[in-house]
């Protein structure tokens, strides 16, 4: 008995043979990627291996997404459909579900296409500096989604799912292979302001609180601003970790009462990674110590910024990193690829600014070695109609815009493991529909996890009953993409 009650039997086991010691070393090795922990009430571990290592040999070690929030139109990009001026104006009469598209008619696009590179990829004019490196490149023509909405569409291809409250791509592998650098998060979100659904996007839902997203706002890059209360004006640095360790003590004692708190234990994790920020975080974050040649390759706007900042995190690994564009002159604006009301000059002025850093980036990573190992994608959460969205009855005073598709859309990936040179599936004459190697999101995702050594169906949490992953009951790995 425990005072005037019984043990219950997860006490007996702790007095048995774990107690303060086992629960102090369960916290170091979680914090090292080396222990995966099961559910709330701790009974069923996570199908991931116990010791935290990959399933098999990783290509990539980390990844960098760079999120076009809004959704890019692949028709101006990266797939060309020059059929489309032969059906110009026609009405598209494109139905999904129970919604019929009466748009303005068919579009094309007003950009032109060259092939670029050893390999001869179709890029369009829009991204000149980008077509410099599209033979480390894989174009993916044959994307699909379910359902053509913001709010669910990012869910989809953030979490996997278009419902909110689940854990995100860079969560799960967050948890599942720990961080490289114990002074800072394994999953990092830049971001200078909220897209849309904001930071559930970075949610680690019912998985431990130590893997969800950690945001900087990259629209003010000096430390204090991009992160803030990273130095504590009162106390030294032996002060606070004397502090931190009576605190560490207490929430351990409780932390034994409670069963395993999640959430005490992720306040805890994040108290102690807070004060070993102080020592890397002005040196990881400070873009002001790369070499002005440097960067001057990567440009002045936010979205450069960001960009080098990602690959100063990648370089002191942080294991997934995810970029959310956002235009220099509409930073309030939560999902800037939407162009639904003026597509061509929206869209010339959104990839004149996305595309100087993203060549830098992919560059200045091949440059260091560092692009064999890192998977670098860029997409959004879908694509744009091959169509005229729907405005005035007056088509010759319009400047059009595209409205949202998600039965075919464009993504890239370079680096980690990645076929360079390359483009794979393919469209329709008039990018209504896949028609050849069609990669839903969820094989995205099984192919990302496969690149960084994890079995995409063995990556599993005990949640409510069941067991969770990240392409739920789908998924099928791209092999073909792979080198």
């Amino acid at each position: 008995m425990r005072g005037d009650r019984y043990l219950t039997r997860r006490e007996m086991l702790q007095r048995s043979g774990t107690g303060f010691g086992i629960l102090g070393l369960a916290g170091l090795l979680h914090s090292q990627g080396l222990l995966a922990r099961g559910r709330a009430d701790g009974i069923k571990q996570a199908a991931m291996s116990t010791s935290g290592r990959p399933h098999f040999e990783p290509r990539a070690r980390r990844v960098i997404f760079l999120y076009m929030t809004g959704g890019p139109s692949q028709i101006d990009t990266f797939d060309p459909k020059p059929k489309l001026k032969d059906v110009e104006g026609q009405h598209p009469n494109y139905q999904t579900g129970e919604k019929i598209y009466q748009g303005l008619g068919y579009q094309p696009s007003s950009f032109k296409f060259a092939r670029r590179g050893e390999s001869g990829q179709q890029v369009s004019e829009l991204f000149p500096h980008l077509a410099r490196q599209i033979d480390d490149v894989c174009v993916i023509r044959s994307m699909t989604t379910d359902i053509p909405n913001h709010e669910q569409g990012n869910f989809m291809m953030n979490c996997g799912t278009t419902l909110p409250n689940r854990p995100c791509l860079g969560s799960w592998v967050s948890y599942g292979l720990g961080t490289a650098n114990e002074n800072l998060p394994g999953y990092v979100v830049l971001t200078p302001g909220l897209p849309t659904v904001g930071e559930k996007l970075w949610n680690s839902a019912f998985l431990p609180g130590a893997n969800q997203g950690m945001r900087l706002d990259t629209s003010d890059m000096q430390i204090e601003h991009l992160i803030r209360n990273i130095k504590n004006g009162w106390l030294s640095a032996d002060e606070q970790r004397r502090q931190l360790a009576l605190v560490r003590r207490l929430d351990r004692l409780r932390l034994q009462e409670r069963h395993q708190d999640n959430a005490l234990e992720a306040q805890l994790k994040a108290m102690e990674l807070a004060f070993l920020m102080q020592s890397k975080a002005d040196e990881a974050c400070d873009i002001g110590r790369e070499p002005k040649y440097i960067r001057e390759a990567y440009g002045e706007s936010d979205f450069a910024h960001g960009c080098l900042l990602a690959r100063r995190l990648a370089e002191r690994g942080v294991r997934f990193i995810q970029l959310y564009y956002t235009h220099q002159k509409k930073k309030q604006g939560n999902q800037p690829w939407d162009t639904h009301f003026e597509n061509d000059p929206l869209l010339r002025e959104l990839a004149l600014d996305a595309d100087r850093p993203i060549a830098a980036l992919l560059a200045d990573l091949k440059q260091r070695g560092m692009l064999d190992d890192t998977l670098v994608l860029w997409g959004g959460e879908f694509g744009r109609t091959p169509w005229a969205e729907k405005q005035s009855k007056n088509r010759a005073h319009l400047k059009f815009g595209r409205d949202h598709h998600h039965t075919a859309f464009t993504v890239w990936l370079a680096g980690g493991g990645i076929r360079g040179g390359m483009t794979y599936g393919r469209t329709d004459e008039l990018c209504n529909h896949v028609v050849e190697n069609k990669v839903h999101i969820h094989d995205l995702h099984a192919t990302i996890l496969h690149l960084l050594g994890v079995d995409h169906t063995q990556l599993t949490y005990q949640y409510s009953g069941r067991d969770f992953r990240l392409t739920d009951v789908y998924g099928q790995v791209v092999r073909e993409i792979l080198v």
